[in-house]
């Protein structure tokens, strides 16, 4: 059975709810839902930290989905460019995508550059209060720079890459993130056991 929301925005469309619904699936895998979103400059290890970290929950049993920037341009982003509008847009998209996932019972892990706090935010406003985490991939430029695995500093710093994050364009950085990741001085593996640490102390895992 099944009962339905009328929207707001369109007599047409209604939102339905479900027997089973987020408490049943949290239940059901003995788990908090909730979006981790890792943010930082590209080559900070924002997708090396969230896999390895989905790797290490799902050893201990959890269930989790990671959402990867190249990953989802392949589909579901694959007709948006890297205006500013464009970018704003990917991320709603996947903000949207990430609460649809938690709604299941997830864990998500999400790894963007993301570099406005308006964008993150946006993400933010779109879950209930606690279910968001922000995750700062906190990694110096020049270390970025140094790893650059897809030559994009070097083709930004040429000039062939324009409104590149970091180069020409700004990131601001969080200012109150849940998680902050000191990634220039600690391994992966570390860096792994302090969002465990965290997610446990949140009670988002046992």
């Amino acid at each position: 059975m099944t009962s339905a929301i009328r929207s707001t925005s369109n007599d047409n469309i209604v939102w339905h709810t479900h027997q089973v619904d987020k408490a049943y699936r949290a239940k059901q895998k003995s788990q908090q839902p909730s979006v981790l979103w890792f943010t930082g400059l590209s080559g900070a290890g924002k997708s090396t930290v969230a896999g390895a970290l989905e790797q290490r929950l799902a050893e201990l049993g959890y269930h989790t989905y990671l959402l990867d920037g190249d990953n989802v341009r392949h589909g579901l982003c694959q007709d948006l460019g890297f205006s500013t509008e464009d970018r704003r847009e990917n991320i709603r998209r996947i903000g949207e995508v990430a609460k649809l996932m938690a709604d299941a019972g997830l864990i998500v892990l999400s790894a963007f550059i993301s570099p406005h706090r308006h964008e993150r935010q946006l993400v933010r406003d779109m879950l209930p209060s606690g279910e968001f985490l922000e995750v700062f991939v906190d990694t110096p430029l020049e270390e970025c720079e140094k790893r650059d695995p897809k030559g994009l500093y070097k083709k930004a710093r040429a000039g062939e890459l324009k409104q590149f994050t970091g180069i020409d364009s700004e990131y601001e950085q969080p200012l109150n993130a849940e998680i902050h990741l000191a990634a220039g001085s600690h391994d992966v593996q570390q860096l792994v056991e302090l969002c465990v640490d965290a997610l446990r102390s949140r009670n988002i895992i046992e």
